[in-house]
């Protein structure tokens, strides 16, 4: 085979990586798969062959050859078995649409973990001490020692624990991360991290340390905030594995060996706060020389290995800081900080006074209508409190640093008691924590109240996105399913959720009843399996609507596969609970009812427990949500209920064709057709009203396509005037909203979605932020026109419409599963004069940007090299449309153009282009 000169190929491959990651340390997947993008300054280029090596040391273990494909995503390892601790190196270059290679892309490597139970070597450790689980508890610290004798090449630590865990070496922090091991499914998937900590061995003696805390395990979770859901011992795994340079090596485990202590940590709690008393701080206690004969021992523990799995998801880390933009004395005298945004973190305090003085920090999202501080409007009466402090005890040894290391809170507001004279801004910062997940879309407008509500739903994500997708940072903390499927493609635009979201999705297939049923949370604290409120409608589908909104925005084929037995089972769950007849049905005779109405109960779910559309306007209030609460446990759901067992059912149709399952397609396809059957006689009239007539019955109908095709302008019309009767106030709740602009948009109510979207009064978006909101609420009233603040004021699911501003308002959508295909569709509305999108795909970087001035309207679209797109033109039927100044038919890259009466459509090769055009 002959190779033209690199010199003659202007296509570069660059930004190699493995499993969604750059240079991933400790992976476990057996056929890792890998991604690359192309480069090039011209228009056209398109991979038409790939060629992958992969080299371990000095040895090549897999070289693919000239491939003929223009796949450079999701590439799948297909050589000899991977090995655990082993590195490998790979790199890749590709042939272009003329048959030119490129060069070699710089080289890029992953890391394999320890893939079998027998890699581990280590024992389970904990104190050897009894607590009492009924109480908080200081936190434990460990230590052991060892030595090296000759010079160390690589050294690597294995480690994860019962609670979380804090590793140091030598004095030196042990990585970057917070809150390992991560939240998962204890005691079917816990995870371990990989560390390399070459550069932290000493020669000669070294230390090794760690610090315990409650964690999810053992500390309050959820609502209820329960404790010890998973256990009551604090426990340490680990294995550290030096490699010498005369190519021995060497284990150093946790084992009876180890010491153990309480120390500064009395309390640690990841809902609650920490107290962190300083004065019992023990110098060196993690460095060689420190003196432990004081400590106790540690017992060793037995728990299977079998269940661990390589941290599969991003870590949490520290992110973005935020210092006071007020310090306030309150009008009840409190002493304040105004951090100028709501997120989850911590703080970190410098503070300098005497021995003993003990220092509150108290953690809250908003001030009340006094304008004193207050975190009342988090709780529930009745169902759930909240406790958000810390406290620090000084050492009174010059200025002191305080940081919590093993709690996280959601607030705004800090209020400080204690604090040792006048409290100065450079003396408080807020740390937001969050998963590290990749920043890939941006967003923005001619109207600053919506680049505002643009920034408020990222930092809701921000907030909520912390080893799971939580419902708030604050209260629960706890993964709501109806809230991650509601939320998953706004949330894919924002960050890249691929890893995050398939690490939690594994977890609700592990959480999965015998029969189907999903749980409302995952992961799902033991206690609740078996509620009655749990497999609900809505949530339970997140099974299958999460995977198949990761595989249109990733193009994650595997990721289908390896869920499909979830969604498979949740659709029969879902068939199974509606062949069973609600109770009230089931008192009356059955000569009462017709052979047809008997043979579509079958395909109704009206039957168990659903949350239904959850807060409606108006709904907010102990006794409306409570009265709700019953309601729907006497009487179900069934309008809900139906319609998402339809749209599961339907999906899975879809992705059964997508993996060739074709008697499933066909089965599924069939129940799909026999739900909406069903769903249109039950619940829809013949001139097309739907009971309840709310907005989200017809939102959610025609969202779903339940309807006749006939019926569709009839309902749409009756949305419409719901909508305006009301003066042009939306009135859907969590499960709904996402679709309302989408309905009223793509059938012919472009005016009213904008109308809706622009709304400055309750119930509405920018209500929030003309009240001066920095995240998205819980509720559509979360303060009061009084100020009075009520429920979470950090909830990212009404943050959905996010969705409609990327794929409408600025007009990008993925035209193919992981935008291997581009669709521009701008529909420019509500007086606004510009708006874009940028979006870091697979492929490299999609950009959409149109303005409209003095009657000329421009669009600015950026398609990446290896992918192709279709524009479309809005208004410009009639008019001379120019790219870059050249008329269409002579400009380089358009392959196709076509009118329609909507306006024309331009098909594109890969490239940045500009499209202009008169347009009143």
């Amino acid at each position: 085979m002959t190779l033209l000169p690199h010199a003659l190929s202007p296509v570069i491959v660059h930004t190699l990586r493995c499993e969604y990651q750059e240079a991933p340390l400790g992976i476990d997947i057996p056929q890792p798969r890998l991604n690359w993008v192309i480069a090039s300054k011209r228009r056209g280029t398109r991979q038409s062959a790939y060629q992958v090596q992969v080299t371990s040391g000095q040895n090549q273990v897999w070289d693919t050859g000239k491939v003929l494909s223009d796949q450079s995503t999701h590439v799948a390892y297909a050589g000899p078995p991977l090995q655990s601790r082993q590195r490998y190196t790979w790199r890749a270059r590709v042939w272009d649409e003329h048959d030119q290679v490129s060069a070699w892309s710089e080289a890029a490597w992953w890391e394999m973990g320890l893939l079998q139970a027998a890699d581990w070597r280590a024992r389970w450790i904990e104190p050897d001490w009894d607590d009492n689980p009924e109480a908080f508890k200081p936190a434990p610290y460990l230590r052991t020692r060892f030595e090296t004798t000759k010079p160390v090449v690589a050294a690597r630590i294995y480690a994860t624990g019962h609670g979380l865990y804090e590793l140091s070496l030598n004095g030196q922090r042990v990585g970057d991360a917070y809150f390992t091991p991560g939240y998962t499914s204890y005691h079917k998937r816990l995870q371990y991290q990989t560390y390399d900590v070459t550069a932290l061995v000493s020669a000669g003696e070294n230390a090794l340390g760690a610090i315990l805390s409650d964690g999810w395990y053992r500390g309050q979770i959820a609502a209820s905030s329960r404790r010890n859901v998973y256990g009551d011992r604090l426990a340490l795994l680990l294995q550290l594995e030096l490699r010498y340079a005369d190519g021995s090596t060497e284990i150093v485990t946790t084992d009876e060996r180890w010491r153990a202590t309480t120390g500064p940590l009395l309390k640690a709690d990841f809902k609650d706060g920490e107290i962190y008393d300083a004065r019992l701080e023990m110098p060196g206690w993690d460095r060689p020389g420190f003196d432990d004969k004081e400590w106790q021992g540690v017992r060793l523990a037995y728990f299977p290995l079998n269940q661990l799995i390589a941290a599969a998801g991003p870590l949490v880390r520290r992110k973005e800081e935020f210092p006071p933009v007020a310090l306030l004395t309150t009008p009840a005298g409190e002493t304040v900080a105004d951090l100028g945004q709501n997120f989850a973190g911590v703080v970190r305090l410098r503070v300098q006074g005497p021995r003993g003085t003990i220092v509150t920090l108290y953690y809250g999202e908003t001030l009340d209508e006094h304008g004193n501080f207050t975190m009342k409007n988090m709780e529930v009466p009745l169902l759930a409190k909240v406790s958000q402090e810390d406290h620090y005890i000084l050492k009174g040894d010059g200025e002191e640093i305080y940081t919590p290391r093993f709690t996280a809170h959601g607030f705004r507001y800090v209020k400080l008691e204690g604090f040792p004279g006048r409290l100065s801004p450079e003396q408080i910062t807020g740390i937001a924590l969050y998963s590290d997940l990749p920043e890939t879309g941006t967003f923005s407008c001619s109207n600053a109240l919506i680049n505002q509500l643009e920034h408020n739903i990222l930092w809701s994500q921000k907030s909520n996105f912390l080893e799971i997708p939580t419902d708030c940072p604050t209260r629960e903390r706890s993964g709501w399913t109806g809230d991650a499927q509601i939320f998953a493609r706004t949330g894919s635009f924002h960050l890249e959720t691929a890893g995050f979201l398939t690490k939690w999705l594994k977890d609700l297939a592990a959480e999965q009843g015998s029969d189907g049923m999903v749980p409302n949370r995952i992961p799902s604290p033991p206690a609740s399996h078996g509620s009655i409120r749990e497999g609900s409608a809505g949530w339970g589908d997140a099974a299958v609507l999460v995977p198949w909104t990761l595989y249109q925005i990733y193009g994650d084929r595997r990721l289908l596969e390896e869920q499909y037995p979830s969604m498979q089972a949740w659709v029969e769950y879902e068939r199974h609970n509606a062949r069973n007849w609600h109770w009230v049905r089931r008192l009356a005779p059955v000569r009462w009812f017709s052979r047809k109405r008997r043979a579509r109960e079958a395909f109704l779910w009206n039957t168990k427990y659903h949350w239904g559309e959850w807060l409606e306007p108006g709904d907010v209030g102990l006794v409306k949500m409570i009265a709700g609460i019953l309601w729907r446990t006497l009487f179900s759901a069934p309008l809900v209920a139906t319609a998402y067992f339809a749209r599961s059912a339907g999906l899975l149709a879809e992705i059964a064709r997508v993996l060739g399952k074709d008697d499933d397609a066909r089965e599924y396809a069939a129940l799909y057709r026999q739900i909406k059957e069903a769903y249109i006689a039950e619940f829809i009239g013949r001139d097309g009203r739907i009971r309840p007539e709310k907005q989200a019955s017809y939102v959610r109908t025609l969202a779903f396509d339940l309807l006749p095709e006939q019926l569709r302008p009839a309902a749409v019309q009756r949305l419409v005037q719901l909508v305006r009767r009301v003066n042009t106030h939306l009135g859907t709740g969590f499960l709904s909203t996402p679709f309302l602009c989408h309905v009223l948009s793509t059938n012919g109510y472009l005016d009213v979605a904008y109308d809706l979207l622009l709304q400055e009064t309750a119930p509405s978006w920018l209500y929030a932020v003309k009240r001066g909101a920095t995240t998205i609420w819980e509720s559509w009233e979360g303060i009061k026109e009084d100020g009075t603040p009520q429920l979470s004021l950090n909830h990212y699911s009404y943050g959905a419409v996010g969705e409609w501003l990327y794929q409408v308002v600025a007009g990008l959508n993925p035209g193919a599963p992981g935008y291997k295909r581009i669709i521009f569709q701008p529909r420019p509305g509500g007086g606004l004069t510009h708006a874009g999108v940028t979006y870091q795909s697979l492929y490299g970087e999609i950009a959409s940007w149109w303005q409209l001035q003095d009657g000329i309207f421009t669009l600015t679209v950026t398609v990446p090299s290896n992918t192709t797109a279709s524009v479309h033109l809005p208004g410009s039927a009639g008019a001379e449309v120019k790219e870059s100044g050249q008329p269409l038919e002579t400009s380089e890259g358009i392959r196709q153009v076509r009118q329609e009466s909507s306006g024309i459509i331009v098909e594109l090769d890969s490239g940045i282009y500009t499209f202009t055009y008169p347009n009143a």
